[in-house]
């Protein structure tokens, strides 16, 4: 409760910088293409941590934001990732959501598979700081909101708990570009404040195209979502997706 007081109270005091905020109403829209390795585990009944072989898998993000110049009240983004995570172990012996995944008959090749969904929806509240050709600066709170799934399976049967609580986390934002050139560098940051081992941050290079009723974004870099929870609707786990992306932004 003192960790999510104190993501508001963080909210309360960069309102007073809202002077900064855009002169006019700004709407963009954007997607990544995300070339993600995932690596991980979750814990067993018994409370042992179980590995598996991810395969790669591509993944993706789309989103939408609003700026506004209204002093005080916050700038919105809303942003939807796609994460999953698919895997196999062999010699499986445990115990998930109280099914058994092991042999029938000890000795017995065995094998398991985990679908682990870790999509969620980013609700973001920000304010600008700094907004200029060369420097910009955005600081405000998010809301991680998980609706996936862990299913575990073997060839007869699934266990399956459903991944729908939230996180509260600390969002930044910030650009330098090289003025008359369109090129900028950019990093986002969100830090989980109530739970403190996740994170979800990107870094790269960024081309601005300035047209007549929009404005063109490309860009590429490198993101990394962690996912270490305990006791986090009713699952204990350590994920981990990482890789390249390229996305394209547009701006109204």
């Amino acid at each position: 409760m003192k960790k999510t007081l104190l993501a508001t109270a963080l909210l309360g005091m960069l309102s007073v910088s809202s002077a900064h905020a855009a002169t006019v109403v700004g709407f963009k829209v954007g997607g990544d293409y995300w070339d993600a390795d995932t690596s991980g585990s979750f814990n067993s009944d018994d409370g042992v941590a179980q590995t598996y072989n991810y395969e790669s898998k591509s993944q993706g993000s789309l989103w939408v934001a609003f700026e506004h110049p209204i002093p005080l009240v916050p700038n919105i983004k809303i942003r939807e990732n796609r994460l999953e995570g698919k895997g196999t172990q062999n010699g499986s012996d445990f115990d998930f959501n109280g099914v058994g995944f092991r042999p029938n008959n000890p000795g017995d090749e065995y094998s398991t598979s985990v679908i682990n969904d870790l999509s969620n929806t980013d609700f973001v509240l920000y304010y600008e700081i700094l907004d200029n050709d060369l420097v910009a600066l955005d600081l405000g709170a998010a809301y991680k909101q998980m609706h996936g799934s862990l299913r575990v399976q073997d060839s007869a049967k699934p266990s399956e708990v459903d991944l729908d609580s939230g996180i509260v986390m600390v969002y930044a934002s910030a650009e330098v570009g090289v003025p008359g050139l369109g090129l900028y560098a950019f990093a986002d940051v969100m830090l989980g404040v109530d739970e403190t081992s996740v994170y979800d941050y990107n870094a790269g290079l960024g081309w601005k195209f300035d047209g007549v009723a929009l404005d063109t974004a490309v860009r590429v870099g490198y993101r990394e979502f962690n996912f270490d929870v305990d006791d986090f609707s009713s699952t204990t786990q350590n994920m981990s997706f990482k890789g390249a992306f390229a996305g394209v932004e547009l701006a109204f």
